[in-house]
């Protein structure tokens, strides 16, 4: 009788034991399914070294803080080899989706194709790409804040004023729109006499103008296209005693700061808090299976004093 009691109980363990077990890998109806914090986002910005990207990135930061997401930012240096390098290493780890800055909108093209081929979705963020798959492009029309800061210009010098132009990163979509809106407001009504990149770098900024002033010494206005240049481009201006009108491009703290001092004599907008914001929005939409406008704009508006 005993031995017929052990079996028993030995037949009702296998049993119980038989209903708990799971397949391998099922969630349990308390895990969370396709959750937001299940998402985790690449970020691969173009450079960490200037003030409206760390800006960005800290917008793109909370709102992923926001939403659950986990954001991993990577920082590329202004270099196309190494966000290539970057992009590759976040294919590697199995992201959800690549929010990309491009350093270079063409040299990102291959970039942006490999995470195509990963079957990774990219969404590119303040400068766009010349080719590949994208969801979508987030930025402010860069191309309408050209025109902006060059219908400024000529309301501050008039028709004929003769002014220089401080160029972005060449390739990047952000240094050719600006540059792009800003010509089509110039053409017939400024001259401008000098056009040189200065890669959106305030020393290299310092140093273009201090050359740009030797060869242009009558020059009454500046067009930066970003606040990095105009302000090294200040910098030179005033070591050079010189009283010429300087207009940015970002509305970075310290350009402001410099306008409300009667320094810069304006600065457009960005708003890159909002746009690192709305990119990390769009980001977990997509994901979420949700309509995601090809193009989300970010409004521009003109500071000044």
């Amino acid at each position: 009788m005993k031995k017929i009691h052990v079996a028993f109980l030995m037949a009702i363990m296998l049993v119980l034991a038989a209903c708990s077990t799971e397949a391998p890998g099922a969630k349990k109806e308390s895990e969370s399914i396709g959750g937001e914090g299940d998402l985790k986002i690449g970020f691969s910005i173009s450079t960490l070294n200037n003030p409206f990207f760390v800006t960005l990135s800290e917008g793109a930061q909370a709102q992923a803080d926001e939403m659950g997401a986990e954001l991993i930012v990577i920082d590329a240096q202004d270099d196309a080899a190494k966000q290539a390098s970057d992009v590759e290493d976040l294919i590697q780890q199995g992201v959800d989706l690549i929010l990309i800055n491009p350093t270079d909108s063409e040299a990102v093209v291959a970039t942006v194709q490999s995470a195509n081929d990963a079957g990774i979705p990219v969404i590119t963020v303040d400068r766009s790409s010349e080719g590949g798959e994208v969801v979508s492009h987030i930025a402010s029309d860069n191309k309408a804040g050209g025109e902006l800061a060059g219908q400024y210009m000529l309301e501050l010098l008039g028709e004929g004023a003769k002014v220089a132009e401080l160029e972005g990163i060449a390739g990047s979509s952000a240094a050719r729109d600006r540059g792009a809106g800003f010509n089509e407001i110039a053409a017939g009504k400024l001259d401008v006499v000098a056009k040189q990149t200065a890669n959106f770098n305030r020393a290299e900024g310092l140093t273009v103008m201090e050359n740009i002033l030797q060869a242009n010494p009558d020059i009454v206005g500046v067009f930066a296209h970003n606040d990095e240049m105009a302000l090294g481009a200040l910098e030179a201006i005033d070591a050079a005693g010189k009283d010429i009108k300087v207009v940015g491009f970002d509305a970075t703290d310290d350009a402001v700061k410099s306008v409300e001092e009667g320094k810069l004599a304006g600065t457009v907008a960005q708003k890159p808090e909002q746009i690192g914001k709305k990119a990390v929005e769009a980001a977990v939409q997509s994901l979420k299976g949700e309509t995601v406008e090809a193009s989300i704009p970010v409004e521009l508006e003109l500071i000044k004093k």
